[in-house]
């Protein structure tokens, strides 16, 4: 492959062979590539909600304190190579196409195999692990799952240390319709004797994961218990708080990323920065932590777009977003009128989901984008039971329809899946321009 072109054709095609859970393929090809994962130092993050957002203030504190540090996300919002990054710059082109070329013929090699064609997230898994080992010199990746945690394709990697940030309905057709069955799946990117720091809270989830880790010697660090948030302020643009760890107090730390969750995000981050400090000799002091996180910004994630008139996006594609969505847009703009642009994908619940938004929106508009999996604006507007709706396909026109009509006490949200957030911020950001 010479193009970059040539090189997203390739990976994409992939995406025709869907999910096949299991762990198999990637050990394969990895033996293949010589364990390249076995050089790595490593953090492993799983949950429902807050992945990237925990991932992301984690970053910015090591980066304050003068690490390099390597980043494996999903899904992206403005281009693919964001899911490889290194200090928050995707890999480049060039590095893309080498590493493919270098991993393709492995790819190729194992689908000859019984075991079969490695699926798209599996070979983009694969491609960051050989790009973090060989073309770069790191001292620290972060690697967030892509879907679970057991059979996720990240979990080859020995971390240093693991997160599970949450736990919530979403995947149920793959995960399970239970708190307890997501649990343990989430649960299964635990290692032995490897610490494990968690803002999950239901009981439920708690007894899985707790199960899990004293069977495998791994101690664990539990919101509310090993770690507290203190004093939390709302800010005009952002949140105010302090965390309580079994150590020390981090006073009066200011972020940008607005929302209640996010300071859950960020009190569990700092968990597991102190851990990365007491048990393995990072160098991170609450300077670093106070630094980065005023730094810190997650694309998609309750993001401003425009002030006049104001407009929000926000990747709430699960009703915990839609919850933290709501908490976040009733306690920063009370007195606005809210208006909802909302698009998803066909497996969702959507009359649930929205269903946590009806007594605090004014309006919905659902609209439709150009995605394999995409609902019809139809579809979702006749699952949706609440009476101040319409519909509108084409999502640039559903935009440009609700700008159209908002006054200056309005707050327009587009929300829904993070595919249809990366269109819309696009589409608003040439609107812009």
């Amino acid at each position: 492959m010479k193009t970059y072109q040539e090189t997203l054709h390739w990976i994409h095609e992939l995406l025709a062979f869907g999910m096949k859970p299991g762990l198999l393929r990637m050990e394969h090809m990895l033996e293949e590539l010589g364990n390249p994962e076995e050089t790595l130092k490593c953090v492993h993050i799983a949950g429902t909600n807050g992945k990237g957002s925990t991932l992301t203030f984690m970053q910015c504190a090591l980066e304050e304190a003068g690490y390099n540090v390597g980043t494996f996300t999903s899904p992206y919002i403005e281009q693919f190579n964001e899911r490889i990054s290194v200090n928050g710059s995707p890999i480049s082109d060039d590095d893309l196409i080498k590493v493919a070329n270098e991993v393709r013929p492995i790819t190729e090699k194992v689908a000859a195999t019984d075991l079969g064609t490695p699926t798209e997230f599996e070979v983009v898994t694969v491609l960051s692990i050989v790009y973090f080992a060989k073309y770069v010199e790191l001292d620290i990746v972060l690697f967030e799952t892509g879907l679970g945690g057991r059979l996720d394709s990240t979990n080859v990697i020995t971390p240093l240390l693991t997160g599970i940030t949450n736990i919530g309905y979403d995947h149920t057709a793959i995960l399970g319709s239970t708190i307890e069955q997501i649990a343990y799946e989430k649960s299964g990117i635990i290692k032995p004797a490897v610490p494990l720091v968690t803002g999950a809270d239901q009981r439920e989830a708690l007894n899985v994961i707790n199960e899990r880790a004293k069977r495998l010697g791994a101690p664990v660090y539990i919101a509310n218990r090993e770690y507290l948030t203190l004093d939390h302020r709302v800010l005009v643009s952002g949140e105010k708080f302090s965390v309580k760890t079994p150590d020390r107090i981090y006073q009066d730390l200011v972020t940008g990323m607005q929302g209640n969750h996010q300071v859950k995000n960020a009190s569990m981050a700092i968990m597991m920065l102190e851990l990365l400090s007491e048990k393995y000799g990072y160098k991170i002091d609450s300077q670093h932590i106070n630094n980065g996180f005023s730094k810190a910004s997650w694309p998609g994630r309750f993001e401003k777009m425009n002030d006049y008139p104001l407009i929000y996006i926000d990747g709430a594609h699960n009703k915990e977003g839609i919850e933290s969505l709501k908490e976040t847009m009733v306690s920063h703009f009370p007195k606005h009128r809210k208006r909802i642009i909302f698009s998803a994908l066909s497996d969702k619940p959507v009359d649930e989901m929205l269903s946590v938004l009806y007594d605090s929106i004014d309006h919905i508009l659902f609209t439709s984008f150009d995605f394999p999996r995409a609902s019809t604006a139809k579809e979702l507007y006749d699952k949706c039971r609440f009476d101040r709706k319409d519909l509108e396909e084409t999502y640039q026109l559903a935009i440009t329809k609700e700008m159209g009509q908002m006054g200056e006490n309005d707050l327009l949200i587009i929300t829904g899946s993070l595919y249809f957030i990366s269109a819309a911020r696009n589409f608003l950001h040439e609107k812009k321009s």
